[in-house]
């Protein structure tokens, strides 16, 4: 597949979404095929089916390639899940020699220890994000690459997941018959697409509302501080109604998604919507002050879960402070009053998180939805490592010339061009698939 191409698959509770998207000549994202089937075999985020699974990926693959006319085979993968879990960690090394400027081997050799961290079983570390270094006990530095100095200190935000989830992942991509280009972690990607830099800038919560699961990623100062999964999305709303009203799921979700409201006083006392029974069984009768009624409850619930997250960073704390409040995006933010709602119990600046942040102007307002911010993100994500893939080659095509046709006139050492340090991602990505390999 071409360079400027990019695939993104996002594997929902609810949905599977394959985004085929490519920047034009303005460097802003035109997505031109999209494929999505309803995700049967993911449960919270994590694959418990994997033939289901491997069915709606090919499902929404299809889709996608017929609607772009275009053969997929490379995707970039979104993971999440209650099984994601992130904590804050501290840890330093001493250099040999403080004469010398600190590089980029200081920093991994910093990254590396960090990654011996005891873990539970079936645990490992998917993300190392370094948040501020410390130079000989000098703070809040942001690259210390190119200082002197022989204590190189730094705070970690640690993202840990279950290996088995993962893998399992990337057996349902391989087998679906396509390659695993990257692994991204879906709050960052949803972040990526709805997200200004300016509001990375002052402080920012993105709540991503999912199927089966909220993501929660809290940025300040332009760096991620903070990521929380709760295993709580949509789909246990919609199971309320099912049973606050006797209805079947699909009447819960539909009821949801037409009359649903997050604040229950917006209906008045004789607004009733009637359901029709099954085979020939007298139609329901419900009110849509009681359907809201169990819609707020557990929206509540959920919202009061991310508040704590949110409390526990220490937003109340003023050098904390997030000054641009609460995004909601995802599915589950078209809720009505749901903005409302958030902004009455956290008492936080409030807004839609719409994915139009890299789009091009004529996209579809389909494609801006909240539901599509992840598979947004995910596209976006493929075209960055297209991006440094290509740079990359280049460079090493540059160096072979070099070689190839020494110079020895010129005796002078060129500086060697500082690479673009690997995400710990992507040595994720490449251990998967190596494993998926050795597996066969």
């Amino acid at each position: 597949m071409e360079h400027n191409l990019a695939v993104g698959l996002d594997i929902g509770t609810t949905k599977i979404v394959a985004m085929i998207g490519r920047k034009n000549e303005y460097g802003k994202v035109e997505i031109f095929g999209i494929g999505r089937s309803k995700s049967l075999g993911v449960h919270r985020g994590v694959v418990n089916n994997i033939t289901q699974t491997i069915q709606s990926i090919q499902q929404a693959v299809q889709e996608a390639e017929a609607a772009a006319d275009i053969k997929i085979e490379d995707v970039t993968v979104g993971i999440a899940g209650q099984h994601i879990r992130s904590l804050q960690h501290s840890d330093y090394i001493t250099r040999a020699n403080s004469e010398t400027v600190i590089d980029d081997d200081d920093i991994d050799r910093l990254i590396g220890q960090v990654h011996k961290l005891v873990m539970l079983p079936g645990e490992e570390i998917i993300h190392v994000l370094p948040q501020e270094y410390k130079v000989d006990g000098q703070a809040e530095i942001k690259e210390p690459i190119g200082m002197y100095g022989g204590r190189l200190e730094a705070n970690f935000h640690v993202v840990v997941g279950q290996v088995s989830s993962i893998r399992n992942i990337g057996r349902c991509v391989q087998s679906s018959g396509l390659n695993l280009e990257g692994i991204t972690l879906e709050p960052l990607a949803s972040a990526n697409a709805v997200l200004s830099q300016e509001e990375k800038e002052a402080g920012v919560a993105l709540i991503d509302i999912g199927g089966g699961t909220t993501d929660l990623a809290i940025f300040r100062d332009g760096i991620i501080r903070h990521t929380a999964v709760i295993p709580f999305g949509g789909n246990v709303i919609t199971e309320d109604i099912k049973e606050g009203c006797s209805i079947i799921e699909k009447q819960a979700e539909l009821l949801k998604i037409k009359f649903g409201s997050a604040w229950p006083g917006e209906n008045k006392d004789n607004e009733i919507v009637s359901i029709p029974g099954l085979r020939g069984r007298e139609p329901k009768e419900i009110t849509l002050k009681n359907l809201s009624k169990i819609i707020h409850a557990r929206v509540v619930e959920i919202i009061e879960q991310v508040y704590v997250e949110i409390k526990n960073y220490g937003h109340e704390e003023q050098k904390k402070k997030l000054i641009a409040g609460i995004v909601l995006t995802g599915g589950g933010s078209q809720l009505k009053h749901l903005k409302q709602l958030v902004e009455y119990i956290t008492g936080m600046d409030t807004r839609i998180g719409y994915p139009n942040e890299h789009l091009a102007g004529d996209s579809d307002d389909d494609i801006t939805s909240p539901l599509f911010a992840t598979a947004v993100g995910l596209v976006l994500d493929g075209l960055k490592r297209n991006e440094r893939k290509k740079i990359e080659q280049q460079e090493e095509e540059k160096q072979a010339e070099n070689e190839a046709t020494p110079n020895e006139e010129e005796e002078e050492v060129k500086p060697k061009p500082i690479k673009e340090r690997r995400s710990f991602l992507d040595k994720l990505t490449e251990r998967v698939k190596d494993f998926l390999d050795n597996a066969e």
